[in-house]
Formats: C-alpha cells, structure tokens, sequence
C-alpha cells in the first residue's frame, strides 16, 4: 500500500506496484482518473520515494516491462506501446472461455521462442450496440490491451477492449487422415494426426460415419463432435477435405489454412481489378527518356522499383550525384476504400512460400498494371536524392512522374556486367547506367559505414524445388553488390519519405525497431562471457557497439554463433504511427516507401505524401493517428503471420526432404541447450532438430545454465552451445516439420562451469529461425 509516513523511503514489491497500477487503471476506465505523463513520477509519489530509491524504482519498472506485467511507455507523444512483447494494440484470436464465462484470447503467431503466448480477457460491453458483431470463440479481433485490474495469480495479466471485429473463417483444427484397417482390410473409424508443430503428437478420432469419403493420407479440417470422446481422444468429424499431402502444394497450403491466410480473392475484387485502367499522362511530369531499369531476382513477376544515377552538374556539389528511385504507383489504381483496398488491408502484405506467391493485391495490379515492365508506360511516384561527394544525403524531392524502365535485368546479370561479362541485354547499358549506379552506390556505402547499422551475417537459404514441389537441394544464394545496392537505394528513399511527411505534419506509418531489452542485453552479456568477451554491467549498446562484437568474432569458431545470438537480443521490427526510430539500420526516421505492391504500409505512405505534396486527388483519407495506428497493428500481425507461415513451410519441406534419409549421418551446432535437450541446425541444409536430454549418453546430464552447456555428470562431457556436432537421423515428422536426431560424435571434455549469474533462457534456449527482424528480404526491409 501507499506509504502515509512522508519521512520514509522504501520500495515497494512488484506486487505492490501491480496492485496500485490496477487500481490506478480501473479508476481511469471508469472516468475517475486521469492518464499520467510520467509513471515513474507516479508511482514514486504514491509510495513517497525519494532521492536514489528512484533509481531502484526505475529498476524495478524496466524489470516489469520485460516481464510482461505492465505496458511499456516511451512519452506522452509516442503514447503507450509495448506490454512486454506486445503493442498497444494487437490482432488476436479468441481461443476460449475461462471457469466464469468470459472470453479469452492470443495474439496470433505468436514467436515461439518467447515462451507461452499470454492470455488476454476480452472485455465485451454489456451494452451491446445494435449492427456490431458479437465476439465470440473462433473470432478474430483488434484489441486494445490495458492491465488487468485485480487480476489474481491465474488470471490473465491483461485485457483486451475490442476496437475491431476482423473478418475470417472460424478457427479450424487440421490434421491428416490415418484409416484404422483390421485384418480384412476393413476400417473401423479413422485418427487424425494434428499437423500443428506445437501440437505434433495430438491425435483426435475419427468415426466411420464421419469420414466424409476422406482417404488415407488427406488433409482435412475438423471440428470436435461435442464432449465424445473415444478412447481417450476427442471426436471429430470432416468439415473440409483439403486434398491429398501428395499434391504440389500441398504443404504450402497447410501454412496459408493453419495460419489463416487469405489467399482466395472475393470476387467483387476481381471484378474490380478488371475494371481498372492504366492512368494516362495528365498531371504527370514525363519522364519516359530517363533509362530507369529494374534489377530484381531471376523468376520475380512483379516489378515496383526502378533506378537511375548521374553526377550531379550542379557547382555546390563537386563529385555528387542524383539517384533516382521511381516506384510503381499503386496508388493511382487501387481507390481507398474500394474492394481492392479493404482485401489488401486483410492480407497486409504478399506472402512467399517456395512454391508460390500468395498476393496482395490481383494480379491484373501485382504483375501487370503495377508492374514497371520495360518498354511500358507505366505511373510511377519518384524520389530524386542528391548524394554529397562523401555520400550524404544533401537534399530530395517526390514527383509523379511516367516512366518506360529500359531494361529488366537480374541481380546476377547487373553484378556480371560490371565484374566484365555483359550479354546483350547489358552491353548497350554499362557504361551509360550500369557503372553509374555502382559510382553512387559506392558514395551511399561510405555513408552507410559512417552510420554503422547493425552489420549481421546470417545467409538465408533457399529451396530449389522439383516440379511436382518437393525439394531438389539447398542453396545458399550468393550476397552480391548489387543486392547492396539495390538495397541501399530504398533505404535512401524510404527515409526521404519519412522526413519528407514529418516536414509537412502528415499523419503516416513508420517502420520502427526498438533497441534491445534489458533481459536480453542481460543475456548477451552473460553468454559473451563464456566466450571470453566482457561488457561492462549495464552497459548501453549502439548498433557500432555490436558491430566491433561481431568484428572480434570474425573468421573466427564463434563467428556464427555470436551473429545468431546477437541476433537473438533484437526487439521485432513493426508499424506504428508512433516514431521511436529504427535502431538495426540506425536511422532516427524510416518510413516504408518502395514495395506498394506487395506491403499495405507502403501503399499508406505512397498516399499521404500524395496527399501532403497536392499530386493529385487520390491521397490518403482524413483519418486520426488511432485510426492509423489500428492499420499498423493489423498489417504488423499480418507480416508476423507471414512469416511464421513461410518458416513452417520452409521446415515441412525440408523434413520431407529428409524423410528417406533416417539413419544417416550429418554435421550439425548446436544452435540451443536447454534442460530438456539439445536443438541441433544441420551445416548443410540449415534445418533444425532436437536431441532430448534422456538420449544423450549412459550418464546423466544436467544442465548448466551459466555456461550454456549439458555436463555429464561422470565423465564430464559437455554439449555446449554453438560447439559442432554430428547426428544421427532417428525419426521424422514431415507434416509438422520435426525432426529428432541422436549424437554420434562431438562434445568435448570440459572443466563444469559454475556460477549463480542471472537467468537467460533466450540466449540458452533455442534460437529463433526467422530471418532478420528488420532486413529480412527485400520484401520485408
């Protein structure tokens, strides 16, 4: 309680401070309380604490945050966003009721590595207004967390008002089909394997005058038969049959059903996108003689940047030059509010699995309107940036412009030519545009090192797929300059965006990441140790501190491992309307500008400066920062969605790959130790396994936390994170990609470490497989 005594000062507990925040929160629902500034000036007034205590009390805020307890605040202009992991508002799933009726929910796609999703109580007005949809379990809704007042133990920690019902198919179970024959050959009822990864082992039964004709072998999505259960399996029956796992997609399929994508357009939307016409030149500048060319991956259909430089003829500016960045304007064939926009805001972005693309928007828009083809006219909104000698940015401007990109080359064919090997489609552009990019790429990257952003190395593989969709091999595509280039162009122009809006007050959506926590800071800190590698206690990292870490590792055993752990430590990139800045790239400001086709973010943000800068009528919308802060939140889930489902599919492919090779051997390090075993990548196609911790020897393993390592307790052999490794392939489950291996080789004998330091399951536990959190690919920078 609040201390009445003003002449002491003690901390309160966490509880304490729970408590009172509770009752602070219900008090401000209520109308009976007014929203402060400052929470720690709050707190600190409530419980009289004074002089150093507050920075204790501090402490003690920042360790609640990390733990998920309280929102986290940053000011009262940025407002009030994280809740541990959690924005301010986030997408989630109704998922059941508790013991008194109430609904809960769960943020979807949820990150694995971060433990249990929370649970969050849904509060629904008793008042219920007439035309609103009515939640219930199986819905999706956007919800605006706050703490829970008086939440007990087993309650959940937070509540979700709900601001917006979201349209989707009810929640459904999917499993595949195995048939129960006897010795006649006569089924009696079926099992359905779940082929959730979570939920690998889950059975479900299946009654015979349920099956619905489904075969052996099916996917199929089910619903519980009430509370029948067999022996000791719930019941089910067929509500969908989804097709044979034979099937060329069928794994990809599984990803988009399972996670809820859509991937089917309404077909008021198609009806739409045959309507649309290619905008002509009228209130365009002419920029057709400029030999923009796009440079993109071998098999890409859509095409929505094109560039250009030249040295800069102005006399302020000796040895400079222009880059010109065009972008397809999407914006002049998709209406807000039309049947295209409001599909394009569900789906958030395109999704790319090994075997397809599910779009954002149809492809009469992706691959052909929208698509800056060469040799075509096609609209286009562009950003002129003038590079200093020494690669800064001295000034930009936005135009709307029609462009005819001159050539569609391939990452390889651009960087060949340059290397010395031009074919006819390169020759003719070498020395008019091809050596000028590279000469204002050359300035940008001076500058980029100047900035020091966070320079991970994590090579993204890539499955090289048969034609009937299963996989050939694993590639890892070489890091060409001109993916730098091209790379370094729309981070250019998607900062000229940002600023360009900041300096005209328009309302946008940036693309922010937060810097780390104090937890995984902590961690890293703990685990650098083991490495001989020492950070002073509490000490505050910049993308350039991380960077001289990363250097000491270099070509060095650690070098792969210190990259994955540091990448281990980032927050997850997202959108909101509340600008903390991007801390990976360094960068105060950034604004997604460059993929309108493919990312609804950068849709918005082609509209608002269409709006701020009067090029033509088909701006963005009035519209208030909450109403563009729920647009982040739901296109934030949307992009967090996709990429869970891309590394599921990415995992199931790969288990099937594996799948007739049990029993055989491979090199792998151990990319996580925990109480529960060892998680295992494989050097040659990067997937991931898991040895348990009752398979690993003859002797008992225990677990040493501090030193990231499983001992044995006899002979003293250790498994230590990161260390190399050679398995065995002992089982797999290709629909839910899992697989199990043994150790046959490695470990080493190693003097027990001890310690009490503090606990860092997310450096000792398993490392997240997603790409990077905020240059994951060109479509997700």
């Amino acid at each position: 309680m609040p201390k009445n005594d003003k002449t002491v000062s003690a901390l309160p507990s966490k509880a304490e401070i729970l408590a009172f925040m509770a009752r602070e929160a219900a008090l401000i629902a209520e109308g009976k309380g007014s929203v402060v500034k400052s929470r720690k000036r709050e707190v600190a007034r409530a419980f009289n604490i004074k002089g150093s205590d507050r920075i204790a009390l501090k402490r003690m805020l920042r360790e609640l945050e990390e733990e998920g307890q309280i929102g986290r605040r940053r000011s009262a202009k940025r407002g009030e966003a994280a809740a541990g992991a959690l924005p301010a508002m986030v997408v989630a799933d109704i998922v059941s009721r508790d013991r008194d009726g109430d609904l809960v929910a769960r943020p979807i796609d949820w990150p694995p590595e971060q433990g249990p999703a929370p649970r969050i109580l849904v509060h629904v007005p008793k008042l219920h207004r007439p035309g609103r949809a009515v939640p219930g379990v199986g819905e999706r809704a956007l919800l605006r967390l706050e703490p829970t007042a008086d939440a007990g133990p087993d309650d959940p920690a937070l509540t979700g008002r709900v601001v917006k019902m979201i349209a989707r198919d009810r929640a459904r179970l999917l499993g595949v089909v195995r048939l129960d024959r006897d010795g006649s050959g006569r089924h009696n009822g079926a099992r359905v394997q779940a082929v959730d990864k979570k939920n690998a082992s889950e059975e479900y039964f299946l009654p015979e005058e349920e099956l619905a004709g489904a075969e052996d072998g099916e996917l199929v999505a089910i619903e519980p038969i009430g509370r029948q259960r067999v022996l000791g399996l719930q019941s089910v029956r067929v509500a969908e049959r989804l097709g044979s796992l034979k099937g060329e997609r069928a794994v990809s399929t599984i990803a988009i059903l399972t996670h809820g994508i859509p991937h089917v357009f309404r077909p008021e939307t198609l009806a739409e996108a045959g309507r649309v016409e290619a905008p002509g030149l009228a209130g365009r500048e002419d920029w057709r003689a400029l030999p923009l060319i796009t440079i993109d991956p071998p098999d890409a259909k859509d095409h929505d940047d094109a560039v250009h430089a030249a040295m800069d003829d102005a006399a302020d500016n000796p040895g400079g030059m222009v880059v010109t960045v065009a972008i397809a304007d999407v914006a002049s064939l998709v209406a807000p509010g039309s049947a295209m926009d409001r599909e394009a805001v569900d789906r958030g972005n395109s999704v790319y699995f090994p075997d397809r693309v599910v779009p954002m928007l149809p492809e009469r828009v992706s691959t052909d309107l929208g698509s800056l083809r060469p040799g075509v006219d096609r609209p286009a909104l562009a950003v002129r940036l003038v590079l200093s000698a020494d690669g800064e940015k001295r000034r930009h401007s936005f135009h709307r412009v029609m462009i005819r990109s001159a050539a569609k080359l391939s990452y390889a064919q651009a960087q060949a030519a340059i290397d010395g090997t031009v074919d006819d489609a390169t020759a003719p552009l070498l020395d008019p545009v091809l050596r000028p990019l590279w000469e204002a790429y050359r300035l940008a990257h001076r500058a980029r090192e100047g900035r020091s952003p966070l320079d991970l190395d994590l090579p993204e593989r890539k499955l090289v797929l048969n034609r009937d969709g299963t996989v050939d091999r694993v590639a890892v595509p070489e890091r060409l300059d001109s993916h730098r280039l091209i790379e370094e162009f729309m981070i250019l122009a998607n900062v000229a965006a940002a600023e360009t809006l900041e300096d005209k007050r328009q309302v946008l959506v940036y693309r922010v990441h937060d810097e780390p926590s104090l937890t995984k800071l902590n961690a890293l800190s703990e685990f650098l140790q083991t490495i001989g590698i020492k950070l002073a206690k509490g000490q505050v990292l910049r993308p350039a501190q991380f960077n001289g870490i990363l250097g000491r590792v270099k070509d060095t055993e650690h070098e792969h491992l210190v990259n994955e752990v540091v990448l281990r430590s980032q927050a997850q990139a997202e959108y909101a309307v509340e600008n903390y800045g991007h801390f990976g790239l360094n960068l105060r400001r950034y604004a997604h500008f460059t993929s309108p086709i493919r990312r609804y973010a950068d849709l918005v943000v082609h509209r608002a400066l269409i709006r701020a800068l009067g090029l033509g009528s088909d701006g963005l919308p009035d519209t208030t920062p909450q109403e563009l802060g729920e647009t982040a939140a739901r296109i934030s889930a949307a992009e967090r969605r996709a990429m869970a489902a891309e590394r599921e599919t990415i995992d199931r492919l790969i288990a099937g790959f594996l799948s007739e090779k049990i029993g055989a051997t491979f090199a792998g390090r151990l990319s996580g130790v925990t109480k529960a075993g060892l998680f295992v990548r494989l050097v040659e196609t990067g997937a991931d396994g898991f040895v348990p911790a009752a398979h690993l020897g003859d002797e008992y393993f225990s677990f040493d936390e501090p030193g990231r390592a499983m001992v044995g307790t006899r002979t003293g052999t250790t498994y230590r994170l990161g260390d190399e490794i050679e398995v065995r392939l002992v089982e797999v489950a290709p629909v839910a990609g899992a697989l199990r291996f043994e150790v046959v080789g490695g470990g080493q004998r190693r003097a027990r470490r001890g310690g009490n330091g503090p606990r860092a399951d997310r450096a000792a536990g398993r490392p997240s497989s997603e790409p990077l959190p905020w240059r994951r690919s060109r479509r997700h920078r």
